[in-house]
């Protein structure tokens, strides 16, 4: 059989092209701006990301998993100066000692530099552009290293240990744009204390943010903000602008102009906010507030409806990646692999974008995992795994590539 010239052959496993996505120069520089590799022999930050990365991408639940199994990576990661396999003690101390801020800077130099990939206006089908939704999830640890929420069960003791997730993502970019982890007693509101919203934003969360100081802040900051109502909230009715009293159907049913009440330095303050109801298709009824009275009451409902894309991303991260399990016990171990989940999450989101595949998120994910080390094109391969398979078998075949 002769030999076919013009096959093309990739050199690198899919590990190592998900790694080139990754500008050294970032990771380089946030290392010296952290100073995380002032007292480092071998064992870098960059050597670090690569070990937790490919841990995080094949799903290993232990730390003893992932040396094993980085162990089929040697001689194929040289040019990051990965020659051989770091011991399970390098990397556990690498992780206690390390700090977790320079993979959080990392993060986000990688989130401004794939931001033209990332965004995309024509998402939203509003006439705002700076949508932005905040919420949180709670991690459950096994051992006490940080403090549980809620009661201490009946049978079992004290609460086991919790780490929360704050998040606020770019509805249009659809990735974590601020993050600040906490122990999970922390309460929801407090996040909004570090937020830095810019004039004309405007931002969505559920009612566990219930704020009015921050709300009335907001207001004079000239940031808009969507959320539902408390049931138990107490407030004046000023106006009644709208209520269809005999529509029976999903739609706003009622809109009105109401005054909430607060305090700041012991003295009463008031607040003007619009109160919307609102039916769904299935009969349910929600209750809106908002300090913004030019848009409509119906694009106010799709605003709210647009905060599922935040639990979307939980729901991604949890499935997806093992953070069940952690490769350390302490606070900065648990923090770092945390860190490393979400440029995992934000390294497979491109190549969703870049391949332009249909496949489901957890789809892809399967198929890195299991194709880690396989040498093929991974844009195509994810594009359309079966022809890119059978396309490269027969040009190895032909090449002598597995012989």
């Amino acid at each position: 059989m002769n030999k076919n010239t013009t096959k093309k052959l990739i050199g690198q496993p899919i590990f190592t092209q998900i790694l080139n996505l990754i500008p050294k120069g970032i990771i380089r520089r946030k290392a010296k701006e952290k100073k995380t590799d002032r007292y480092c022999k071998s064992f870098t930050t960059e050597k670090h990301l690569i070990c937790l990365l490919f841990g995080i991408l094949s799903k290993c639940n232990t730390l003893r998993e992932l040396c094993e199994g980085i162990l089929a990576c040697e001689g194929k990661l040289n040019h990051f100066g990965l020659m051989k396999t770091p011991s399970r003690s390098t990397i556990s101390d690498a992780n206690n000692r390390r700090s977790n801020e320079v993979f959080e800077a990392m993060y986000f130099g990688l989130v401004d530099y794939f931001r033209s990939i990332l965004s995309d206006s024509r998402k939203l089908m509003l006439s705002i552009k700076k949508l932005f939704i905040i919420d949180s999830t709670t991690i459950k640890l096994f051992s006490d290293i940080l403090q549980g929420v809620g009661r201490n069960p009946k049978n079992q003791g004290k609460k086991k240990g919790g780490i929360k997730v704050h998040m606020l993502i770019d509805a249009v970019e659809n990735i974590a744009s601020m993050v600040l982890i906490t122990a999970a007693k922390v309460h929801d509101s407090t996040f909004l204390k570090t937020l830095r919203l810019s004039e004309g934003s405007f931002v969505v969360f559920d009612k566990a943010y219930n704020h009015y100081k921050r709300f009335a802040i907001w207001t004079e900051s000239k940031i808009n903000f969507v959320t539902r109502m408390k049931t138990n909230a107490v407030y004046e009715v000023e106006e009644v602008l709208n209520e269809n009293t005999s529509q029976s159907g999903a739609g706003v049913h009622k809109e009105e102009i109401i005054i909430l009440n607060y305090k700041e330095k012991k003295e009463n303050k008031k607040l003007r906010l619009r109160r919307i109801t609102y039916v769904d298709e299935q009969g349910r009824e929600y209750v809106f507030i908002t300090n913004n009275f030019e848009i409509t009451a119906e694009e106010v409902a799709l605003i709210y409806k647009y905060r599922w894309q935040i639990e979307l991303i939980f729901k991604k991260l949890k499935q997806n990646f093992p953070l069940k399990y952690f490769y350390g016990e302490s606070e900065n171990a648990i923090k770092t692999q945390i860190w490393c989940t979400l440029i995992a999450n934000l390294l497979i989101t491109v190549l969703k974008l870049k391949s332009k595949t249909d496949k489901a998120f957890s789809n892809i994910v399967s198929i890195i995992r299991m194709h880690l080390l396989s040498y093929i094109d991974v844009l195509e391969f994810l594009k359309d795994t079966f022809t890119a398979w059978r396309r490269y078998q027969f040009e190895d075949y032909q090449t002598g590539f597995f012989t």
